[in-house]
């Protein structure tokens, strides 16, 4: 039996090749730099990575990970598998031995840039909003998060390379301030912007009635708020899978892609029995965005492999874990810890589900040392981990103001070794590895 064949997310190409059709190819992009993604050199599994004139590099650690992410897609289907059965194995060492040839130091400044969709190109960090709802935004010397000042820090974000945009429907004023920056530019749409954003169904009564009037009505108030004609990615979250409409919701919005009013279409923190049935019924799922990060791998537990084989990427929020993943915490005790935002709480909560509060001590502590021999930062060495995982598009980042553009564009700057892998696996292996799907602990279930 031939080998699947795959593109360098391991994303599944379809056997008359035709995956501009429907499920993408890879073009990672670099700031005045083209490159070649040359060939995966994993036995057995072909990956497919388009060649890109102006080749100066002939291997890079991106080819592996994507030789990696082959693998896991050629893995048989998890459909009737028990659930402990499906969890795939993701050891960060393991995927660092697989390189077949050290990458080429990245000049500071080069924001990589990936296809997440037909003719969707977005950078592979995304400026998160979610920081300008009331909940999240912290301190107010450094706030930032309304008026002119937000407008603004948008703009900066792009000049460094960071032109994509993630909000939602419920973030409160993100995609007002959103719309006032694209209105900004002479021709209402500063060129090379993307902008993410959310249909959330989140009250019983509205996801028991749901219909393609609401669904349209809430994508044209979306539209409105942001100024555009078309949304490039609407992601849809439902709230209760108790009450199952959330395939018709689907459908709904994927009716809406034809109509010119979005797209593409995503979802966002749905778990993979639900994801599956919406595939079957023929709804083209471009992203999920969901939870990820050093302290949260569920989507290791059969998410990545689902996806890779259905051509859907994944957009990790929670990358840095609500800001505790950074040097601010490094040898702080936990007495001292001030949880002055909704993520805060969160997280510290995800903290000592995992291994509580010295376990973290010891894994700030590895990354704080693979951070000075990169001469970067905690935050980054983190952001890279996730950015790195088989099937990751692009991480999302959230900010308050634009004071840490520039920390971000650094993150393009160094790539994880063996060595640093390594080390961050063995504090890994020592925590609590979670068991269940992707945001079955928010809903009530187990970790």
């Amino acid at each position: 039996m031939a080998a699947p064949q795959l593109d360098a997310l391991g994303r599944r190409v379809p056997e008359d090749g035709r995956r501009d059709a429907k499920m993408w190819g890879l073009s990672v992009q670099m700031a005045g730099v083209e490159e070649c993604e040359g060939r995966g050199g994993v036995p057995g599994v072909r990956v497919t990575m388009p060649s890109i004139a102006g080749s100066t590099r002939s291997t890079t650690r991106r080819e592996v990970l994507g030789a990696a992410a082959a693998l896991l897609s050629a893995v048989p289907s998890l459909e009737n598998r028990p659930a402990q059965a499906a969890a795939l194995s993701l050891d960060s060492a393991a995927v660092a031995a697989a390189a077949v040839g050290a990458a080429a130091p990245l000049a500071l400044g080069a924001v990589e840039r990936i296809d997440l969709a037909p003719g969707l190109n977005i950078s592979r960090v995304v400026k998160g909003c979610w920081q300008l709802s009331g909940g999240h935004r912290g301190d107010r010397e450094s706030d930032r998060t309304s008026g002119q000042a937000a407008v603004e820090d948008f703009a900066k974000f792009a000049a460094a390379g960071i032109t994509t945009f993630d909000a939602a429907d419920h973030y409160g004023p993100a995609e007002a301030l959103i719309g006032r920056y694209l209105a900004s530019s002479p021709d209402r749409r500063p060129p090379n912007t993307q902008v993410l954003t959310k249909y959330c169904v989140f009250s019983r009564r509205d996801m028991a009635g749901i219909n393609k009037d609401a669904v349209r009505q809430a994508v044209n108030l979306s539209r409105s708020r942001l100024g555009v004609d078309s949304v490039d990615l609407m992601q849809y979250y439902w709230g209760d899978y108790d009450i199952n409409r959330y395939v018709d919701g689907a459908l709904y919005l994927s009716e809406l892609v034809s109509e010119g009013l979005v797209r593409h279409v995503g979802v966002t923190n749905f778990d993979v029995p639900r994801m599956e049935a919406m595939t079957r019924a023929g709804v083209t799922i471009a992203s999920n965005q969901l939870q990820y990060s050093l302290l949260d791998r569920r989507p290791e537990n059969g998410m990545t492999q689902f996806c890779a084989a259905n051509g859907i990427a994944l957009l990790p929020y929670g990358v840095l874990a609500g800001g505790f993943l950074s040097d601010k915490y490094l040898g702080v005790p936990v007495n001292k810890v001030n949880v002055d935002t909704s993520s805060k709480g969160k997280y510290a909560r995800v903290i000592m589900a995992v291994g509580g509060w010295d376990w973290f001590q010891s894994l700030l502590q590895v990354l704080a040392g693979v951070a000075r021999k990169y001469d970067t930062t905690v935050s980054n060495v983190a952001a890279r981990w996730v950015m790195d995982r088989p099937g990751v598009a692009a991480v999302i980042l959230g900010a308050r103001n634009a004071d840490h553009v520039q920390d971000h564009v650094r993150l393009f700057s160094f790539r994880l070794d063996e060595q640093d892998l390594g080390a961050i696996e063995e504090v890994l292996a020592r925590g609590r590895r979670p068991q269940s799907d992707c945001y079955s602990w928010e809903r009530g279930g187990e970790w």
